[in-house]
């Protein structure tokens, strides 16, 4: 949803929340993103 937002709005993403509380928040990084949707680990 947030990215779908961010696009109509033209917003940056800088995080992204993984749980509940402030502690929880991850910087985004939309390769990232797209690559966890898909169930493919990261290229590191």
């Amino acid at each position: 949803m947030v990215v779908a937002l961010a696009d109509r709005f033209k917003l940056p993403v800088h995080y992204v929340g993984v749980g509940e509380g402030a502690e929880d928040l991850r910087p985004f990084t939309a390769t990232d993103f797209a690559r966890s949707l898909m169930g493919l680990e990261r290229l590191h």
